[in-house]
């Protein structure tokens, strides 16, 4: 029998705890005792705020703890949230555009990302979105979703051509 160590957490006047069983499902229990196996982590601005409200779902997508700042909470459980995010969500980070095959949509675009070099197709001016201040989401005629954090960020080349398409 293999015994987990559980971090009981205490957020917003719900205390829990989180461990990963055998099966490798996050598993919560309540500060009543109440087990939920195959618990699910749910950013509540994944993009803008990363780290802050993170709601920990059950299997029938029902809230079950909210963890307002992930830092608040012990390392251990950090970790397990993290980790189950990072299994769900994909959204690579443009750090470079290399090129793009015509200045008109549709065109494909060949980009360096945080994951390597993948290229893409950009659909319309539209699929370009801007969120936040200094946020762009960039989809792909499959839906992907590209991040580029910072405009100002990326190289001359790089800016040269997303003004293009903004």
């Amino acid at each position: 029998m293999t015994t987990v160590q559980t971090h009981p957490v205490q957020t917003a006047g719900a205390a829990f705890a989180l461990e990963r069983n055998p099966f490798g499902k996050l598993t919560l229990t309540s500060s009543t005792g109440e087990v939920f196996a195959g618990v699910v982590p749910v950013r509540a601005f994944p993009i803008q705020s990363p780290e802050v409200g993170i709601s920990l779902l059950n299997s029938d997508g029902h809230e079950v703890a909210w963890v307002e700042q992930l830092a608040d909470v012990p390392a251990h459980t950090q970790q397990l949230i993290r980790e189950e995010l990072q299994g769900r969500e994909f959204m690579p980070r443009i750090e470079r555009i290399l090129s793009v095959t015509s200045y008109s949509t549709p065109c494909t675009w060949q980009v360096q990302t945080d994951r390597g070099h993948t290229r893409f197709v950009l659909r319309g001016d539209e699929d370009i979105r801007r969120v936040g201040a200094t946020i762009l989401l960039v989809t792909d005629s499959h839906g992907i979703q590209f991040l580029i954090q910072d405009p100002t960020s990326l190289s001359k080349e790089s800016r040269k051509i997303l003004d293009r398409f903004l």
